[in-house]
C-alpha cells in the first residue's frame, strides 16, 4: 500500500509528528541523497536550519554491506573486529573520509557545520530498514554532546525502531508497517534523488532563511 506521494508529501507527514521539538534549539540533518527533500520539508514547516550528515559505514572486508563501524569528516568510529586488520581500516577510513569531503564541499561550500552541544538534532532519512548505517551515525554524532538525538523518518521496520531506540533519545516514524518490502514499496514517486536536486533543496532552505 502506498502512503506518499513523493519525499516532499513525505516530510509534510513526518513534520507532524515532529511539532512537540518545534520550541527547542534544533536542527535538522538529513541523510543524503534520499533524505534531503523529506528533511527540507520538515525543516521548511518546522522553522528548523538544515544541513547533512555526513557519515558513511565503514564494511567489512567480506562483506561491505555489513557495517562494522562509521567514519564522518574528522572522525570515525569502528567495533573491533578479529578478523579485521588495522591496515584495512585505516586505509577504508582515509578513502571515506575523502570522499565525504568533496561531498561537503560540493554541497554545502565553504559554510562551517552548526556546533551540535546542546542543540536537539533530528536526523532524518525517507525510510529506516535494517537501521545499521544509522546505528553507526548515532554513535557518531554521541560524541558532539547534543542534548537530544531524535531519529525520524516516514516508514521504518518495527526491528530498526527497536534496534535504534537503545542508541537514540527516540525514534519517530509516521509508519511501521506489519510487512515490510522495501522503503520505495511507500511511496507512488521514489526515484533516485541526484546531486543537483540536494543542492536545489539546501539552496532554497537558505532564500527562505535571509528572506526572514
Amino acid at each position: 500500500m502506498i502512503y506518499f506521494k513523493n519525499r516532499i508529501d513525505a516530510g509534510l507527514q513526518l513534520s507532524a509528528k515532529l511539532r512537540g521539538f518545534q520550541n527547542d534549539p534544533a536542527i535538522v540533518l538529513a541523510v543524503p541523497r534520499g533524505g534531503v527533500p523529506v528533511a527540507f520539508a520538515v525543516a521548511r514547516e518546522l522553522g528548523f536550519p538544515l544541513e547533512l550528515i555526513l557519515t558513511k559505514k565503514i564494511g567489512h572486508p567480506m562483506n561491505k554491506e555489513y557495517a562494522i563501524g562509521a567514519a564522518s569528516i574528522n572522525d570515525y568510529f569502528i567495533v573491533p573486529h578479529a578478523d579485521v586488520s588495522d591496515e584495512y581500516l585505516h586505509t577504508e577510513v582515509e578513502q571515506v573520509q575523502t570522499k565525504l569531503k568533496e561531498m561537503y564541499v560540493k554541497f554545502m561550500g565553504n559554510e562551517k557545520p552548526e556546533d551540535l552541544k546542546g542543540k536537539t538534532v533530528i536526523v532524518i532519512d525517507d525510510g529506516i530498514a535494517t537501521g545499521n548505517t544509522l546505528l553507526a551515525t548515532v554513535n557518531e554524532l554521541h560524541k558532539s554532546k547534543p542534548a537530544k538525538i531524535i531519529i525520524a523518518a516516514p516508514v521504518a521496520t518495527a526491528n530498526s525502531v527497536q534496534k535504534l531506540s537503545h542508541h537514540a533519545d527516540q525514534v519517530i516514524a509516521v509508519i511501521i508497517p506489519g510487512e515490510f518490502y522495501g522503503v520505495g514499496a511507500f511511496y507512488e514517486d521514489f526515484e533516485q534523488v541526484n546531486d543537483e536536486e540536494v543542492k536545489y533543496y539546501l539552496e532554497k532552505l537558505r532564500e527562505w532563511k535571509k528572506a526572514g
